[in-house]
């Protein structure tokens, strides 16, 4: 990790910056890309409390990658746990250690947030993103299908 970075979590002074990165994210998965639409997703989820974001910030105080988690309960553990839905750095600082700097955040504050562990998941041709979260401690689940059901 680069010692020039700092992990922090967002405030919603970053809106602008973090709503950057997030839409570049959404369009590493195949969307369109959509500030406007990325920013109020955002600012309803620092607004609402919805989720938590950590940012990886240079000397220069840019954002360069972000990661979020989601709050979620599991009522046959009896625990709650969270959902790290979004890890991207950006393009020009990847291989700098920044994913794996991101995720540190993330699970120091879950741990002292009370969580009982961190579920992700991510596409199955990412193989660089599955070696980090190889590397980091996760398991991949081999025991449970996940399915989904769209509503619209």
């Amino acid at each position: 990790m680069s010692p020039q970075v700092q992990y922090r979590e967002a405030a919603l002074s970053d809106l602008k910056a973090v709503s950057s990165l997030f839409d570049a994210y959404r369009q590493f998965y195949n969307c369109e890309s959509d500030i406007e639409s990325a920013e109020a997703w955002l600012l309803a989820n620092f607004t609402e409390r919805r989720s938590n974001v950590f940012v990886a910030v240079d000397a220069a105080s840019n954002l360069l990658g972000f990661t979020q988690l989601y709050p979620a309960l599991c009522s046959v553990d009896l625990v709650r746990y969270f959902v790290l839905y979004d890890l991207y750095v950006a393009q020009s600082h990847r291989r700098m250690g920044l994913g794996r700097g991101l995720m540190a955040a993330a699970q120091g504050w879950a741990l002292v947030a009370g969580g009982a562990r961190i579920e992700l998941e991510t596409a199955r041709d990412n193989v660089g993103a599955q070696a980090l979260y190889k590397a980091l401690g996760y398991v991949r689940d081999d025991v449970f299908c996940k399915y989904s059901l769209e509503l619209n």
